[in-house]
């Protein structure tokens, strides 16, 4: 099937994610080449367009698109018209006027993907919106994920911290499920919502999670700038109950249980210094793999030629 746009996990099928993922496994092989770029891409320009701060997802967009040899185009947004009241429906209509083939979106709004996905000839990736959505960490994860078990149905894995402000739980649980994974949320009862899918179980302490015997843990970064409240007592008490601490890793580790963290990661708070030796970690493997499943994300789309409506 031939999208335009890259939105969500929720509309993708299974064999949909099964096919990036099957793609992004060549795009990582051409890493360990001396020439790491392809000319899929020759020709097209690439716009990143990043309302919120970022690191690794537009380092890794960025070298994405140039691997695959596309231009790219850095929009920004904190000295653009945007910061003086420009509205949205003026930064579209001046990013039509580019002509771009694709743009990389990150914002705080929830939504704002796929106004602009409506608006724009081009190909349109959500780079995370709000807490909606995150399609390409989900990606990633999943890439890594079956990179260490590649038969997924039946595997489990336990996502820990604060589900209620993460992106990248709901659309990485998403994507899980879809691929057979069973999925379960631990996290304090103010961060882990009450309403949402009934297949993923929720449990309130570690040692009751562990019993359900997970594969892979995955570890989320606690969102303080998205918590407008106090949803727990302190950072301190958090790492007592929910963070991989020595004791607890040690446990882990004697169960050759895989861990996972989409970064950047608070050591300290989700986990002691020693996770980051782990054997299982497979922290640095996502982010080399983000690259991979990007490229992929990339190649797949299928841009509108210019007089295409839009």
């Amino acid at each position: 099937m031939t999208r335009k746009d890259l939105l969500d996990i929720e509309s993708l099928t299974r064999e949909e994610i099964e096919h990036l993922l099957d793609q992004a496994a060549p795009f990582k092989e051409l890493f360990t080449r001396s020439v790491k770029k392809v000319p899929a891409l020759t020709g097209k320009s690439v716009l990143t367009l990043f309302y919120e701060p970022s690191t690794r997802t537009l380092s890794s967009f960025q070298v994405a698109a140039k691997r695959l040899s596309a231009d790219i185009t850095t929009f920004d947004v904190p000295h653009s018209s945007a910061v003086k009241g420009e509205t949205v429906r003026d930064t579209i209509a001046t990013l039509q006027a580019m002509r771009t083939d694709y743009i990389i979106v990150r914002n705080s709004m929830p939504g704002l993907p796929k106004v602009i996905a409506e608006a724009t000839r081009a190909s349109v990736i959500n780079a995370g919106d709000g807490a909606h959505a995150h399609p390409t960490q989900a990606l990633l994860d999943g890439f890594t994920f079956r990179e260490v078990f590649p038969q997924t149905d039946g595997k489990k894995v336990l996502i820990v911290g604060d589900i209620l402000h993460s992106r990248v739980a709901r659309s990485t649980s998403n994507l899980m499920r879809k691929l057979g994974i069973e999925v379960s949320w631990l996290g304090p009862g103010s961060l882990v919502p009450k309403h949402g899918p009934r297949d993923i179980k929720r449990f309130t302490s570690y040692d009751e999670a562990m019993a359900w015997g997970p594969d892979s843990i995955y570890l989320l970064r606690v969102q303080m700038e998205r918590q407008d409240t106090q949803y727990f007592p302190s950072l301190r008490e958090y790492t007592k109950l929910y963070g991989v601490t020595q004791e607890r890793f040690k446990h882990i580790a004697d169960q050759g249980i895989y861990l996972m963290h989409p970064g950047p990661v608070n050591r300290g708070v989700e986990l002691c210094d020693e996770v980051m030796e782990y054997d299982r970690s497979l922290i640095d493997q996502q982010v080399e793999n983000g690259i991979a499943a990007r490229m992929a994300v990339l190649y797949w789309l299928k841009p509108q030629s210019e007089d295409s409506s839009s």
